[in-house]
């Protein structure tokens, strides 16, 4: 397992200018990898990096990323990730049919509500570029005021899926936080 406190480079921060308004604070997310080979350093995770990125964007700040063998690991990752109360939380990777690909299995038990939805949609999306699309098992839903979504295990797939997300996430987020922004 490695674990880094995954900040893209973040701007020195002197306070709010007099003359501009402050920002809102910042939201928190982390970032999973579940990989087998990655964890063990048998080749370089590219899906992690890309998931923090397009989080810090978007405005959220990384609190904790991990890359951790597929399995029984995935869940406990999940679980000291929850204990962070995060805004979200993105996986990639063990949503297959290979034999050790249990991210769902792991993510399920944890959910409160699913948010079907969002896989369907990321399906779709992805089935306009690959048909394996259709195989990923992953889960969209809540935990408390988390919410996590299982991404596939290949850049271009958490690419894909980060498209989908895009335009849902701030308003999925202010639902949980309970704002009403319809």
């Amino acid at each position: 397992m490695t674990s880094q406190p995954a900040t893209p480079q973040q701007q020195p921060h002197s306070g709010p200018s007099p003359h501009v308004p402050s920002q809102p604070p910042r939201r928190t997310a982390a970032v999973l990898i579940a990989s087998t080979r990655a964890s063990s350093g048998e080749y370089q995770d590219e899906c992690g990096p890309l998931a923090a990125d397009w989080l810090y964007a978007l405005g959220f700040d990384v609190v904790l990323a991990e890359v951790v063998p597929d399995g029984p690991g995935v869940g406990d990752s999940l679980r000291r990730m929850l204990a962070l109360e995060p805004a979200v939380i993105l996986t990639s990777g063990g949503t297959g049919l290979s034999p050790t690909d249990h991210t769902p299995e792991q993510t399920l038990p944890l959910l409160e509500r699913e948010v079907p939805g969002v896989m369907e949609a990321l399906r779709a999306y992805g089935c306009t570029k690959t048909p394996m699309a259709a195989i990923s098992r992953g889960y969209a839903g809540t935990a408390g005021r988390t919410f996590i979504v299982n991404l596939p295990g290949s850049p271009g797939a958490v690419a894909d899926g980060l498209s989908v997300l895009e335009p849902i996430i701030a308003h999925i987020c202010g639902q949980l936080e309970g704002r009403r922004e319809h």
